[in-house]
């Protein structure tokens, strides 16, 4: 006789990470005892209780514990993600004890995987990451910038569309990313596959379907049901934006999508710039219930170094070094704070210092120190209220003599007419000796109202300007590129590290300022170093930092986060920007350790 009815009833919540646990009338207890073997659980009501996907299918096992087995039941998609988890688990385990899995597929075969109307080439680095990918079910691709991924990412989908694993793609990227997928779907395809940026609806008959990070949450009902209707591929591009995981808006969004698409990949080339954490997200949107375990159980050694071994069959990249890129020139220069500069420096950081004492446990009220010092570093100046918030500084030329007996506030908002920011003037120096060589200069700072000051500093080389609030980006971009006569680009890495490449116009950056975040500065790095480069180009990278000030806390928690991504990518180009060599002058992401060296910094300052 066929049973009707379940005891327990297992679906995947339409709209989040969670699986639901619904119980029926008499097994109360039993949900409430299954519940507390979940950290994660959480009560909607007396018959239903909600617990975290990834923990749920980390601990399957515990299943078990019901006490009417024949009476659980599951819907379509928890019972595939499911049975898909227990697979891949058998499968991953195999490649990392053994380094390779029983369907490998080789570099030279994946031309003929590819369907017929695949015209685009790929090199053998390509073809090797193709192959990795498609070894198994889900994968990653943490190549640098420039080696492709794109591409490769195309690749995958036509091999998987030609073995009719899929049907569709949906691409979840930074709006700079459009350009490229769209680009190399025309380049890759004889006939190319219908592309569609989401703007305002889903389009249900794309094929290939592109969304930005900031659209996710919104529209994630009609992404879900996009993404069941027909087997997908779902790819995050530029997948470190999602490190926060559930934590974050676009890391939820992820990972409630995720379990929707028969295959995953994540492509990135900094995946885990704040450490551990990061690359355990990234997993384990790609491997729900098992990645964040895979990557947990490699680094609790502490050796790095085996955890790079261990961890390297689970995803494929192509490093610098093996797109043969002439070497690049990494610099930092510190400059000394002339006095008045110094004395309005240290009577704010004792002023944060005894508000931090009071606020270390809140995390915004620290965060605002770090943007006031990281700016007062620059000039203290900016900190002051101008006509408008984004006024430029108006240096004095030459400087007028300090007052007697002035305030710190006048002095702070006068001192452009005592001093001269040593950022600003060796950035002036670099770039009109560059100008003078015919090279131009990418400058990059953090902030609007130093931009706007470099613009009018550097107005002699007809600086474009690029920041978030830009409408005319491409214009500047443009002018940039091909206008003989600009020989300045300002911008900031939030706004223009991703997606964008300035490598054939563009060879000498200077960093202003950074900030903790070590992703955003790799990826500003590669905008002007990149495959493309002809052998004999002179790269030049330099860093200027304020001697004794948040710069050093900065350069310290950047070398650590370096580090570690070096080492566990196996990546020596990464692993020595972490030391960079200093040189004389010529004229943000935060994670709780960078928050633990800025209260060391805080608490060195005298009160």
């Amino acid at each position: 006789m066929t049973r009707v009815t379940s005891s327990l009833a297992i679906s995947l919540s339409p709209s989040a990470a969670l699986v639901q646990l619904s119980a029926t009338t008499g097994y109360e207890e039993s949900l409430r005892r299954l519940s507390l073997r979940f950290n994660s659980s959480r009560y909607k009501n007396a018959h239903t209780a909600e617990i975290h996907l990834d923990e749920f299918l980390s601990n399957l096992v515990e299943l078990r514990s019901w006490p009417d087995p024949g009476g659980v039941t599951w819907d379509t998609a928890m019972s595939t993600l499911a049975r898909d988890t227990t697979t891949d688990a058998q499968s991953v385990n195999v490649r990392i004890e053994s380094g390779v899995v029983p369907s490998e597929v080789s570099g030279g075969a994946v031309a003929a995987l590819l369907g017929p109307g695949w015209v685009g080439d790929l090199t053998a680095f390509q073809s090797r990451d193709v192959a990795h990918l498609l070894s198994l079910r889900h994968g990653a691709n943490f190549s640098v910038p420039g080696a492709g991924k794109t591409r490769v990412g195309l690749a995958v989908y036509d091999a998987l569309r030609t073995q009719r694993e899929v049907s569709r793609l949906l691409i979840v990227g930074p709006k700079s990313c459009y350009e490229a997928w769209q680009s190399e779907a025309d380049v890759c395809f004889a006939q190319p596959p219908r592309v569609h940026v989401l703007d305002q609806h889903v389009d249900a008959g794309a094929e290939v379907l592109i969304v930005n990070y900031e659209r996710l949450q919104a529209h994630l009902p009609a992404l879900s049901r996009w993404l069941s209707s027909a087997p997908s591929l779902l790819i995050l591009d530029e997948a470190h934006r999602m490190k926060l995981g559930t934590d974050g808006a676009y890391g939820s969004a992820c990972l409630a999508l995720g379990p929707r698409a028969k295959r995953r990949m994540i492509l990135t080339g900094t995946p885990a710039p704040n450490g551990a954490r990061d690359l355990e997200t990234l997993m384990s949107f790609v491997w729900p219930g098992y990645g964040r375990r895979v990557v947990t159980q490699a680094l609790g050694g502490g050796d790095l170094k085996q955890a790079s071994v261990a961890l390297r069959p689970l995803f494929t990249r192509t490093s610098k070094s093996e797109l043969n890129l002439p070497p690049v020139s990494v610099v930092r220069r510190e400059l000394p704070l002339p006095p008045v500069h110094r004395e309005i420096y240290d009577a704010l950081l004792g002023q944060y210092s005894a508000r931090s004492a009071v606020s270390q446990d809140d995390f915004r009220s620290l965060g605002k120190i770090i943007v006031y010092l990281l700016m007062a570093a620059i000039s203290p100046a900016l900190l002051a209220v101008g006509t408008t918030r984004y006024e430029p500084l108006a240096y004095q030329v030459p400087p007028l003599p300090v007052p007697k007996n002035s305030s710190l506030m006048g002095l702070m908002k006068d001192l452009p007419s005592y001093e001269m920011s040593p950022k600003y003037m060796e950035t002036l120096a670099i770039v009109a000796e560059n100008a003078a060589l015919g090279r131009k200069t990418l400058v990059w700072s953090t902030f609007i109202r130093s931009a706007r000051t470099l613009e009018q500093m550097l107005k002699e080389y007809r600086p474009a300007l690029v920041h978030g609030g830009s409408d005319d980006r491409a214009e500047q971009i443009d002018r940039f590129r091909n206008d003989p006569d600009c020989m300045v680009l300002i911008s900031n890495p939030a706004t223009l590290g991703e997606g964008i490449s300035l490598h054939h116009q563009c060879h000498d950056a200077v960093y202003v300022d950074r900030d903790f975040a070590a992703g955003r500065f790799l990826q500003s790095l590669d905008r002007i170093h990149r495959l493309g480069l002809s052998a004999d180009t002179e790269t030049r990278i330099t860093v200027l930092t304020s001697k004794e000030t948040i710069d050093d806390v900065v350069n310290q928690r950047l070398e650590a986060k370096l580090t570690f991504m070096g080492q566990i990518l196996d990546d020596r180009n990464v692993q020595q920007l972490a030391d960079l060599e200093e040189e004389p002058s010529v004229g943000g992401g935060l994670e709780p350790a960078d928050f633990q060296a800025l209260m060391g910094h805080l608490r060195a300052s005298p009160l």
